[in-house]
């Protein structure tokens, strides 16, 4: 019988992987934000993604070996999220990293060591693979380490060879798997059974590189990039059937559970599957919003709702009612606080941020019944009983409603769905997520970055100098590297050194010029590309060339506005702390030469009167004329004095400290005045919500207070003249205006009225029986919606025992883009609604729909709308006949 490899917790896991590799002289770094630096991965993907500038050459590492526990989000496989014992959206990646120092046999007898040694793992229970044509690694494992031959399973590219794309650096990978079953012996292993195998750690040697062509080059330094799934290590040093059941997930489902009333042993394999989606997701939600993450509609806000909202829907399956989530949001905060402080720190943030999504999604999953229950009415009036699977999917994609209610509710009403239908709709979606996530792209796109090879990254002096003489790196037009540009062309240049700023941290790029000998070159913008600031202008003057050196001046004027701006934006952030609420924080900023905008997380829009004390004290601050602070320090010692750092930046062991004394203190890269009174004044412009908990506050400071100022004292002006009024009585007389207006409106609306109770008077006669009922359907003409309702309403009542239903087109210009809407009204008395079950607004939104429109109201009076006026008559006719049939 094999050994059993002690039991630890994940704490104990994670600490130990640390401390082994900080033994072997690893540095040990924090895990880097969710929010990665590299602009085209949404989510930090995976553990080396923060090293990927390191790996390609453009960054050179402060230590040639680190180690880190690194949290990562993956949401490309979500669906099998719950259904197998290993995926998950939210790991943590344990990784042990070379930068040219150790390789392939060092990297393989540590791993060795640390699974059979520190871990405790048997030898017999650990298989290894390698890349087919890895000699090298299969004689390592084989006569250095010792496992037998038939322990090491040669793969094939597509296993064990890991690319970042079709070009740049890769390299052969070595995988060490745990087995399980170790009793079926050494004969034919299959490492696809993952009933039997389970890989815990890769270790990938990073030593060639690829062109476009194919060919590898070996890289000059080699690098060891390894990745260890910390709840793959816990299943199998836990003795649990699946990550699931470790003590970093199962706490939050045992919560779940409670909730639920449920006990997750004894529950079905569904309901199972519902509890492991919670308490996989709500470990993920937690730590984007702690790293600074809101829900949205876009982009990783729109992971996040996703996220959420499945986490509802899955509570919901299970049968909790109501808000729950934020009870679970707890159990994970307590389970991950000890290693990332943020997720107690932005305690609040996170719970107020939960407990909005979640309501709101409670009411979109009520307007998903609702939508399915239009869809039921539309098939049995077609005579059909199936619900069509892009019907089911369309509920379940956009309106977050879950295809077993969709199944449950048509089963109650005698129909099925489409499954197969449902199943390839998803099947389409999924493949289009994916294509999106299928590798991790460490090469930079585009010319550019091809030049990275062969140049330096960007000197930048910009914070002390305004001008200086450069030399041209890289020339490109259209994206294509060329050596020579003539008057009139769009180029793009990156200079050996710079004082331009390029844009970045919401600041916008320096305005310029370079001058030489007959040369002029107008910069319009400036872009960083990793490390590179690719300078845009035109050739106004002359023709310039690679290597050349000319003159580089910035506009000085619009670099004063912007650092006015600038400050302006940390003064902000600090007032808005003091005035409204400490836990604001950032969620973004624009920084531009005539004005600024500040977004930032509030639940809340801030009151006219917290907006001016906001500008007053701001205002007075720049008035006492504080100095500006600029230092260059760690980042621990920044932290530790109250910086301020923007959730999912990602910042450096240095760090660039904007220090305004008793005001503000910000980490920033930015431009900055060196005192307040350079600002001159603050005027805030508009405070509006752009996204679900997110606020956006526009603002002008500097010269820019006065151009604002200019153009609404013109409006003034013209309004004076406009009214014959002083500027101070404008706004008595545009009161009066409105008064004299809404008057005016009010008797049209009585004389409108008094004509419609005209013409229904003559149609009074026109009513049919029905019984003991009377039943009246009319076109009224061009009345509008509320005269309509009004003759409604009245014919209803001197009718008596009736019903009636009423149409009109009113006057185009009532109607979007200028089309005629069509109006339609339904009355009936109350034994129609009561002794017949006819009620007035189901009735009058199925009549609606033949117009192309919907409505609904109370059983006694409703209101409804359509757009195809050619429907109306075809509208009246069937109304008309189903009064007959229901009332007979």
């Amino acid at each position: 019988m094999t050994n059993i490899p002690p039991s630890l917790t994940g704490n104990e896991i994670r600490e130990k992987f640390l401390n082994f590799f900080e033994q072997k002289q690893h540095k040990i770094l924090p895990s880097a934000s969710l929010v990665p630096e590299d602009p085209t991965v949404l989510l930090t993907i995976a553990g080396m993604l923060p090293f990927k500038p390191i790996f390609l050459g453009q960054k050179t590492s402060e230590f040639p070996r680190a180690t880190t526990s690194q949290k990562c989000i993956r949401t490309n496989d979500i669906e099998n999220v719950g259904r197998t014992a290993r995926h998950h959206t939210f790991f943590e990646m344990l990784g042990n990293f070379s930068f040219g120092d150790y390789f392939k046999s060092q990297a393989i007898a540590w791993g060795w060591e640390l699974s059979t040694q520190v871990f405790q793992l048997p030898p017999e229970r650990i298989v290894v693979s390698v890349f087919r044509e890895d000699d090298e690694a299969f004689a390592i494992w084989r006569d250095e380490v010792g496992i037998p031959e038939k322990r090491i399973i040669r793969m094939g590219e597509e296993d064990n060879f890991w690319k970042s794309g079709v070009t740049g650096p890769c390299g052969p990978c070595s995988e060490l798997y745990y087995d399980f079953k170790p009793e079926l012996g050494d004969d034919n292993i299959d490492l696809e059974d993952d009933t039997r195998f389970i890989e815990f750690y890769n270790l990938v040697f990073m030593q060639y590189n690829r062109d476009a062509e194919g060919n590898l080059t070996p890289l000059q330094n080699k690098n060891i990039d390894t990745g260890m799934g910390l709840e793959r290590m816990a299943q199998i040093l836990q003795r649990v059937p699946n990550n699931y059941e470790t003590d970093l997930i199962f706490p939050i489902i045992t919560t779940a559970g409670k909730l639920a009333d449920i006990d997750y042993k004894t529950a079905s394999e569904n309901t199972k599957v519902s509890l492991k989606v919670i308490g996989d997701h709500v470990r993920s939600i937690v730590q984007m919003i702690a790293d600074g993450i809101s829900a949205s509609n876009i982009g990783r806000g729109y992971i996040l709702r996703r996220l959420i909202r499945r986490v509802v829907r899955h509570g919901r399956l299970i049968g909790i009612d109501g808000n729950f989530i934020n009870e679970v949001a707890e159990s994970a905060i307590k389970l991950l606080e000890g290693v990332y402080s943020n997720t107690r720190e932005r305690e609040k943030v996170i719970k107020t941020e939960l407990q909005r999504e979640e309501s709101a999604f409670l009411a979109t999953l009520e307007r998903g019944e609702k939508l399915l229950n239009e869809v039921i009415i539309k098939l049995k009036s077609q005579q059909k009983t199936v619900i069509s699977g892009e019907d089911a999917f369309t509920l379940y994609d956009t309106y977050g409603f879950p295809l077993e209610l969709t199944q449950e509710i048509a089963e109650e009403e005698g129909l099925t769905v489409d499954v197969s239908g449902f199943e390839a709709e998803m099947e389409a979606q999924r493949v289009r997520s994916q294509s999106a996530h299928e590798t991790i792209d460490l090469t930079v796109q585009g010319s550019i970055d091809k030049l990275a090879e062969h140049i330096h990254p960007t000197e930048f002096l910009g914070y002390s100098e305004y001008q200086l003489i450069s030399h041209i790196e890289a020339l490109l037009i259209e994206g294509k590297s060329v050596e020579k540009a003539e008057t009139g062309r769009k180029v793009q240049l990156i200079l050996n050194k710079t004082p331009f700023y390029a844009e970045s941290g919401g600041q916008i790029g320096d305005r310029g010029y370079l001058a030489g000998e007959d040369v002029l070159v107008s910069i319009e913008d400036v872009q960083k590309e990793s490390g590179f600031f690719v300078h845009y202008g035109t050739v106004e003057r002359g023709s310039i060339e690679v290597g050349q050196k000319l003159r580089a001046t910035i506009d000085k004027a619009c670099r004063n506005r912007v650092k006015a701006n600038h400050t302006a934006t940390h003064l902000l952030q600090s007032a808005l702390k003091k005035v409204v609420d400490e836990n604001i924080s950032q969620a973004g900023s624009l920084v531009s030469f005539d004005k600024l905008r500040f977004d930032f997380n509030s639940p809340q829009p801030i009151t006219k009167q917290q907006l001016q004390q906001v500008e007053d004290l701001i205002n007075t601050w720049i008035a006492e004329a504080h100095p500006t602070d600029i230092s260059i320090m760690g980042i621990d010692e920044a932290k530790a004095k109250g910086a301020i750092a923007m959730f999912g930046e990602k910042y450096g062991s240095e760090v660039r400290v904007i220090d305004i004394p008793s005001v503000s203190m910000e980490l920033c890269g930015g431009t900055h005045v060196n005192n307040t009174a350079e600002i001159g004044l603050f005027k805030i412009i508009s405070e509006t919500g752009v996204a679900s908990g997110i606020r956006r506050i526009e603002a002008v400071a500097g010269a820019s207070v006065l151009e604002y100022l200019k153009v609404r004292d013109e409006v003034v002006k013209q309004l004076s003249d406009k009214l014959k009024a002083k500027p101070e009585e404008i706004f008595d007389r545009f009161s009066n205006l409105q008064s004299e207006l809404k008057g005016t409106q009010k008797e049209l609306e009585n004389i409108k009225q008094e004509l419609a109770l005209l013409k229904s008077e003559n149609l009074i006669n026109d009513a049919e029986s029905v019984g003991e009922f009377k039943i009246l359907v009319a076109n009224m003409g061009a009345l509008d919606a509320k005269s309509l309702q009004s003759a409604g309403e009245k014919l209803q009542q001197k009718l008596g025992n009736s019903a009636v239903i009423l149409a009109s087109i009113p006057e185009a210009s009532e109607g979007a883009n200028g089309r005629s809407p069509v109006h339609l009204v339904a009355a009936f008395g109350e034994k129609v609604y009561k002794e017949k079950q006819l009620q007035a607004g189901k009735f009058i939104g199925e009549i609606a729909k033949i117009c192309g429109g919907g409505g609904g109201g109370k059983p006694n009076l409703a209101q409804a709308g359509g757009k195809d006026t050619s429907k109306i008559e075809e509208a009246l006719t069937i109304a008309k006949n189903k009064l007959i049939d229901a009332l007979s």
